[in-house]
């Protein structure tokens, strides 16, 4: 069976560690491949790499680093079917969607071969006489990513090339369940030029990977992840002096105007309740209807639509493709099972039930049906909790202000949206609700990879956000110089502040 390596200092390392974990193809419930979970020794052994190869990659000049990226950039375009059949056998979405992960992450490579233009920094002449400013952006270091699995390719894309761009060294340490487009990544930097050491890759247990957020030769961590989680790491590695950006769990809203094109909104709510089968941090677990009469209407369209989804294998292509696989794990299976038994205890109308699913053929895999409630309140579990899964709530309020009230009320701030046709409800929504990511008439409004993506509250940890602007900041830090050259004059001792006047 094959095992899933290191990749360290420019190659595939064997891990001297006899631990491994099974790598289980969702759709099937069979195990493909194994993962080592390396030891603290091996941790030590790419933090050392990286932070080796980090002074000759800082002063690579900016140009040369997108030189690179291109170069990566048109490899991942040349086996981007390769990269999405790892990632439908380990996750199991679609293979579409798959390829749609990919593009998304390809957007951050794209905008981080700019880099050039995006570390110009400031410059002020004459700010006093004969004396000019102007700001540097200087990398910060080596600097680490801790990724999920329900983006094994796209979120890595969304820290490592900025991070690389900028001059930094970058240790990843990949999601157990999906391991392998993490390796073949680093694998095609190197073929696209990237020196030894400047990307490496380290799969291990929780204990090892603590010391990425210990060890004082990383400079910055960056996490997705549960929001316990990434409050742990936001706590550790920001009281050992690192920069952190964490980010946590979700649970999205969709607020559904009376006036709001109605067949056009389904579809919509479809997409983003069960794309991935709700493996999503930008998934629409919850839509909130305003008046009875609006979610009657939407329970009518969207129970023929949920009932007739077609689950099974994401490895189809084509017109044969299924529009939603499994979740990732048995574990996980159960878990979301769990959530709609409880959603039942607590008293939420199941309209579809998604329990019991079977797949022809394929009896062990891990499959969730559909599942569809009305009637959820605020207090359920269900509702308050990120489920993860292939599971719609319909929330029902009597006006937009309480619509309103119940998204804010939530503990998660990652994303909102609202389905209108009035502008005035619109802009209201856009300026009053609290969540980081606004769609209007747009169910998953992920930002595209020249904007930053980022949630409020408990969804996130830490003050700037991933890939975007922000991440040039995240993975920068400003140096501001002052200059005066003299031309003999003769000066004085100055006790008191300068003016530059």
């Amino acid at each position: 069976m094959e095992t899933i390596a290191n990749f360290i200092n420019g190659q595939r390392s064997t891990s001297s560690s006899k631990e491994t974990l099974p790598v289980t193809n969702p759709a099937t419930g069979q195990v493909i491949r194994q993962v080592t979970q390396s030891t603290e020794q091996e941790v030590l052994q790419a933090i050392e790499h990286a932070h080796t190869a980090f002074p000759t990659w800082a002063k690579t000049p900016p140009l040369r680093r997108a030189r690179i990226l291109f170069e990566f950039k048109a490899l991942i375009e040349k086996n981007r079917e390769e990269l999405a059949e790892l990632i439908v056998s380990e996750h199991g979405k679609v293979y579409s969607d798959a390829l749609g992960e990919l593009t998304r992450g390809l957007e951050v490579v794209e905008f981080a071969c700019g880099i050039p233009h995006l570390l110009k920094g400031e410059y002020s002449n004459t700010v006093g006489t004969g004396v000019d400013s102007f700001s540097v952006m200087q990398p910060l270091g080596v600097v680490a990513g801790i990724t999920p699995f329900n983006f094994p390719a796209m979120v890595p894309m969304w820290m490592f090339p900025v991070a690389l761009a900028c001059g930094n060294t970058f240790i990843l340490k990949p999601p157990a369940p999906a391991p392998s487009a993490s390796l073949r990544l680093a694998e095609l930097l190197k073929e696209a030029g990237l020196p030894d050491g400047v990307f490496n890759v380290i799969h291990c247990g929780n204990e090892a990977a603590s010391l990425l957020t210990r060890d004082e030769r990383i400079q910055a961590v960056s996490f997705v992840g549960s929001s316990a989680v990434a409050q742990h790491i936001y706590a550790t590695a920001s009281a050992h002096g690192k920069r952190v950006q964490a980010f946590g769990a979700a649970k999205n809203h969709a607020i559904v105007m009376p006036d709001a094109d109605l067949d056009a909104t389904v579809q919509a709510i479809m997409g983003g309740a069960f794309g991935s089968a709700g493996e999503r941090c930008m998934a629409l677990p919850i839509v909130v209807a305003v008046g009875d009469d609006t979610a009657d209407k939407l329970i009518a369209k969207l129970t023929p639509l949920v009932n007739a989804l077609r689950i099974g294998p994401g490895n189809l292509r084509g017109k044969e493709e299924n529009e939603m696989g499994p979740v990732i794990s048995k574990a996980h299976q159960t878990k979301v099972l769990g959530y709609i038994d409880q959603g039942v205890a607590e008293g939420a109308k199941l309209v579809i039930d998604g329990r019991n699913h079977k797949v022809e053929g394929h009896p062990e895999g891990f499959y969730v049906g559909g599942t569809l409630f009305d009637n959820v309140t605020t207090d359920m579990k269900i509702y308050r909790e990120e489920i993860f899964g292939p599971v719609l709530g319909i929330v029902r309020e009597k006006d937009f202000e309480s619509a309103l009230n119940t998204v804010n009320g939530h503990e998660f701030g990652n994303g909102s949206a609202i389905f209108t046709t009035n502008g005035h409800y619109a802009r209201e929504f856009v300026q009053n609700v609290e969540a980081g990511m606004v769609g209007v008439n747009i169910p998953v409004p992920v930002p595209v990879a020249f904007h930053s993506f980022g949630g409020w509250k408990r969804s996130v940890f830490g003050a700037l956000n991933v890939h975007g602007p922000d991440g040039v900041r995240f993975y920068t830090r400003m140096k501001t110089v002052t200059t005066r050259w003299p031309t003999g004059q003769h000066t004085v001792a100055e006790f008191s502040m300068p003016t530059l006047g």
